[in-house]
């Protein structure tokens, strides 16, 4: 039977700008083509969080499917290119590991690839798991060249995301959105009206007397969340005992001629600080929890450890990290920060707009708002974000060490069941098992658990009975790797080659 059209959402409304606004009315007006009344209600005086300037590969796909040139959006949002994370001081004092895009080596046969590393590891046969690893291999050189297509070459086993200026991302998707007939309105949001016999909401009131009425609003209004919390005060679930961290100061730094093609976390007494560099600039900032360091204690512990000149004051973001009851309630959707928050570790705030983004669109409402899309929605997108949640919370489980009250406190904290399960499993075992909807790989989930010292009690008893010489394989491998690496052009040449063409 087909679906009525009478029944087709007419008028959207997003209120609220930034990347979850201008991404979410980008997203809509590519498929929706004209044919909905597009309306995104923004204040210039309401600043943008814009922590997020550093992304994970996911963030190719949002912008391939809306037609973008990857050239165009480095030039436009000052980017580079992004290989991984480097960790440093996660685990001990001192350490490195690098959580890699893409893949260790390569399989060769059914057993997973780490543990032919982990028995030649025991017999003292192997490099660091990062050796393994083609994206660290050009990332520590500085080096960039895009993926092969061939599977049989060792340079098909990398991925890449971005880092970028958030702030220029949003004009450049709110200047696509626009061209597209979405319709901007500036101002302050004073009242929300609620249909008295449903709870819907039916319009948002702002501070000049205008009223914007719509069928379908998407609330992209931040940590505030003007929509789903204060209208329709859906409720929020903390996760304050498994991540304590609540601060955060950000600081801008001056950028030098070759930027790293990297993220870099390193992990300081109650926090860890992040250093995204971009074409003309570095992010920085210092996430860290005021229940075991002072706000002042904590920016200078920033701008100690910054290594070049501040190009603004620091600024202070507080946040509450946890998500909604519902992201989806009555005809109210909330995108980004609105839908909750996690602290940007593993760098995920941007992929989950975009996700809360594709779970819209492929639940997309008319106007009856059938409970059960809307709770096919909501199911997925806790799934989703818990997962995330439980592999941000591995990172300050398995931190190894006890020299602060805040890693102490971390060392001893009880886990979710799921990740506690997983954490044991992989001691036990050296296996990956995986939940629903889990948004990290193997790779991932490996990275964090040999890099932060959860080394595995056996292998796989299946690596026993294999012939195959795998210390040679693995010799080779880091060998093809070495050479690759070093003819690749350097990061920074790569970018200007692309862009100037």
């Amino acid at each position: 039977m087909n679906s009525n059209p009478s029944q087709s959402i007419q008028k959207i409304v997003i209120v609220g700008g930034g990347s979850a606004g201008w991404m979410t009315a980008a997203s809509l007006s590519n498929v929706l083509k004209g044919k909905c009344d597009i309306t995104l209600i923004e204040s210039d005086e309401i600043g943008i969080v814009g922590v997020g300037e550093a992304t994970i590969p996911p963030i190719r796909v949002f912008n391939q499917t809306l037609g973008i040139s990857e050239a165009e959006f480095l030039q436009r949002t000052n980017g580079t290119f992004k290989l991984g994370i480097e960790f440093v001081n996660w685990g001990s004092n001192g350490s490195r590991y690098f959580h890699p895009f893409g893949t260790y080596g390569r399989q060769f046969d059914t057993v997973s690839m780490h543990h032919y590393w982990l028995s030649a590891h025991q017999q003292g046969q192997a490099k660091p798991l990062d050796e393994y690893a083609m994206a660290w291999h050009l990332a520590r050189k500085g080096k960039f060249i895009h993926p092969s297509g061939d599977p049989k070459n060792v340079l098909s086993t990398f991925e890449y995301a971005y880092h970028f200026d958030a702030g220029l991302y949003v004009k450049f998707l709110r200047d696509y959105a626009e061209q597209r007939g979405v319709k901007r309105i500036e101002g302050k949001i004073s009242h929300v009206s609620k249909n008295k016999d449903t709870g819907f909401i039916s319009s948002v009131s702002l501070e000049n007397g205008q009223v914007i009425d719509g069928e379908f609003f998407i609330d992209c209004s931040g940590f505030r969340g003007l929509l789903i919390e204060q209208a329709l005060h859906t409720g929020y679930e903390t996760w304050s005992e498994w991540l304590p961290c609540d601060r955060a100061w950000a600081v801008p730094t001056a950028g030098n001629a070759d930027p790293i093609p990297y993220t870099r976390t390193t992990a300081h007494t109650a926090g860890w600080q992040w250093r995204i560099p971009l074409q003309n600039r570095v992010g920085n900032g210092h996430v860290f929890s005021s229940a075991f360091i002072s706000e002042e204690h904590a920016r200078q512990q920033l701008l100690d450890n910054l290594d070049s000149d501040t190009l603004a004051e620091p600024r202070l973001i507080k946040f509450v990290t946890g998500r909604r009851k519902r992201f989806w309630n009555k005809n109210v959707v909330a995108i980004g920060l609105a839908s909750g928050f996690i602290e940007p570790l593993e760098s995920t705030s941007i992929h989950l707009i975009q996700a809360g983004i594709a779970k819209l669109l492929a639940l997309f409402p008319d106007k009856s708002f059938n409970q059960r899309s809307i709770d096919e929605y909501n199911r997925i997108a806790i799934a989703e974000v818990e997962r995330i949640r439980d592999f941000i919370i591995l990172h300050y489980k398995l931190m190894e060490r006890r020299d602060t009250e805040m890693w102490r406190y971390c060392a001893d904290m009880d886990v979710p069941d799921e990740l506690a399960e997983k954490i044991a499993h992989f001691r036990e075992f050296g296996r990956i098992t995986k939940g629903e909807m889990d948004l990290f790989g193997n790779t991932s989930w490996l990275a964090v658990h040999i890099g932060q010292g959860n080394t595995p009690q056996r292998t796989d008893p299946l690596v026993h009975y294999s012939d195959a010489d795998y210390t040679g394989w693995l010799n080779k491998l880091n060998q093809v790797m070495t050479q690759y690496a070093q003819q690749a052009p350097g990061h920074m040449a790569y970018i200007n080659n692309m862009t100037k063409s």
